[in-house]
């Protein structure tokens, strides 16, 4: 529902605005308001980027226009001006199983970077972001954070689940119907109709994948209004909470409540919480370091892990569960699965959110809904343990990453099968060229070795459709998508390009991996390691120009969040404080 509270009244004369539109010797750039139909009264308020991540790429991101010109009415609305402006994304599902995928991690810091350039360029003063695919939420976020000014964030919302045979389909399904149709398991005919059916409408893939992961990030961080994330793309209901979004961010300017504010070591804690309850995307290990360093805070895949390992699972979503982001909408949204973490004291209350309230305060009215089996109340959840979990040892001393939801094994070894990029990897697995028991060995597809450190599903994927999801492993020092199920152990670090312990792996090698004790280990003694060290030596990728060469020469390790600036800790100002 709209606010209802009187517009604010704002001093120009102390925000970044002033810059561009206040004095004499603005005139010049007032005259370009003008030539834009702006009156002076729309000159003399606040400017508020609109930002998003509209296009034409995919189904995530062709609601974003419309979504924006709510947002606008909204700014209007409260007494700001509206400037809307937009900027890239890679769409993985379509980015997927190629090189193209090598682009999609360098869009995240290119979204975050092209934000703050827009709004520093302009001197804007606060901003609305607008998100959809999986790289566009959290480049959005980071750059909320980065620049400090009062941000609301909201989602673009899901797809529609698609139906096949009577059931509710994802993309997954066809990722892995790929699998059953090179098994012999699938007709061309049959696989078409999948294709045909399962992405009905607008929005972003409909399971807890990286998309809606960082969407219920986005709520549980504070940087989203309350339930603004579930309605799917669709639904008009979103236009609404787009407009309200737009409200918010002039209240926000008012109340002078930061990005800073809402993101706390407390609401960091409370994001990877969500996480884990929810059996959500290992992109979010990877993610949430990013944005705590926007914030100057040390928040690593290591401090995810140890949040994930007390946390239980009680979301069941795809795609280790039954359910789709339509379905949990349906119950009450996201707000549910914090309320139930809340009441089992696991989540931190107290956190500052953008609306200015605590996030016990916006829970406070919250019901947990009975009759429904979507998520489960923390005392019994589907396991005591996280969705998600992090793995350390002699194979990844930097860490490493698993989605546990839906496996009934955690403990896996074998011999390794090793493979210097995905493509020959996938190869192996369309030609049935492997034996089930096997380690499949991804390497040189980290965020410096790729570079852009690919997700892998096109190749899990068809593992699962072939019926052999829990009979192989698979580890990189790449990414997987949140699509991605089964015994699948990414952001292996170090990696191999820096001559990380998966860069010394040889076929036969037997790597353990035990998810119950959070282990990862090669039976290669240090001696061994380091015999093998001094023989190895770089690679040379084809990226020796262009943006994904100047990606690869300032990308930091996964652990740390595959940074490519020092982050807050090192900044000497504010933008917000201009």
């Amino acid at each position: 529902m709209p606010y209802d509270k009187v517009k604010p009244v704002f001093d120009k004369s102390k925000l970044p605005s002033r810059h561009v539109s206040v004095g004499p010797e603005r005139a010049p750039h007032r005259s370009y308001y003008y030539a834009m139909g702006m009156t002076p009264e729309e000159i003399a308020q606040p400017f508020i980027g609109v930002a998003t991540c509209w296009n034409e790429a995919a189904p995530c991101n062709i609601a974003l226009s419309r979504q924006a010109q709510a947002v606008k009415l909204g700014v209007k609305a409260m007494g700001g001006t509206p400037r809307e402006f937009c900027t890239i994304t890679v769409t993985d599902g379509i980015a997927m199983g190629h090189q193209g995928m090598k682009s999609s991690l360098v869009s995240r810091d290119v979204i975050a970077d092209s934000v703050e350039l827009t709004m520093r360029g302009h001197c804007y003063d606060a901003m609305v972001g607008i998100a959809g695919c999986d790289k566009s939420l959290p480049g959005m976020m980071m750059s909320m954070i980065r620049l400090n000014v009062p941000s609301i964030f909201i989602y673009g919302g899901s797809i529609l689940p698609g139906r096949f045979k009577g059931k509710d389909v994802t993309v997954q399904d066809v990722f892995e119907a790929v699998g059953q149709h090179s098994a012999g398991n699938m007709s061309d005919e049959e696989l078409h109709a999948l294709e045909c059916v399962a992405c009905p409408s607008a929005g972003s893939c409909g399971g807890q994948f990286t998309a809606n992961t960082m969407a219920c990030v986005s709520e549980a961080i504070g940087l989203a209004l309350p339930g603004s994330s579930g309605a799917p793309a669709p639904y008009e209901s979103r236009d609404a909470l787009c407009e309200l979004s737009g409200q918010a961010v002039m209240q926000a300017l008012a109340m002078g409540i930061r990005p800073r504010d809402v993101v706390t070591r407390k609401s960091l804690e409370n994001a990877a919480t969500l996480v884990a309850s929810s059996g959500g995307s290992t992109n979010a290990g990877l993610h949430l370091p990013a944005m705590a360093a926007e914030a100057g805070i040390e928040f690593d895949l290591h401090d995810v892990a140890e949040i994930f390992k007390k946390t239980p699972y009680i979301a069941d979503l795809k795609p280790g569960g039954k359910y789709v982001a339509k379905d949990l909408y349906e119950i009450g949204g996201v707000q549910v699965i914090l309320k139930a973490l809340l009441e089992g004291g696991f989540l931190h209350g107290d956190c500052m959110t953008v609306n200015g309230k605590t996030m016990a305060e916006n829970l406070e009215n919250i019901r947990f809904p009975q009759d429904q089996d979507i998520v489960r109340p923390t005392s019994n959840p589907i396991t005591k343990t996280g969705g998600v979990v992090g793995l350390r040892g002699n194979l990844a001393p930097e860490g490493a990453i698993v989605k546990v939801a839906g496996m009934t094994t955690l403990k896996f070894s074998g011999p390794a099968l090793v493979f210097d990029s995905e493509e020959e990897a996938f190869e192996a697995v369309d030609k049935r060229t492997y034996k089930e028991g096997c380690v499949f060995v991804i390497r040189y597809e980290g965020p410096k070795g790729g570079p852009g450190m690919r997700e892998m599903l096109a190749t899990t994927a068809a593992l699962y459709g072939q019926g052999v999801g829990d009979k192989v492993a698979l580890i990189t020092d790449g990414r997987f998508s949140g699509a991605t199920r089964g015994f699948c152990i990414g952001h292996v670090g170090p990696e191999a390009a820096v001559g990380g312990p998966i860069g010394l792996l040889k076929n036969g090698d037997i790597i353990t991996i035990d998810a119950s004790e959070g282990t990862i280990e090669v039976d290669l003694t240090d001696e061994e390691l380091a015999a093998r060290r001094k023989e190895w030596k770089p690679r040379e990728t084809d990226y020796q120009s262009g943006a994904l060469w100047k990606y690869a020469q300032t990308v930091g390790s996964a652990e740390k969040g595959a940074l490519t600036h020092p982050g807050a800790k090192a900044e000497k100002h504010v933008y917000a404080d201009i």
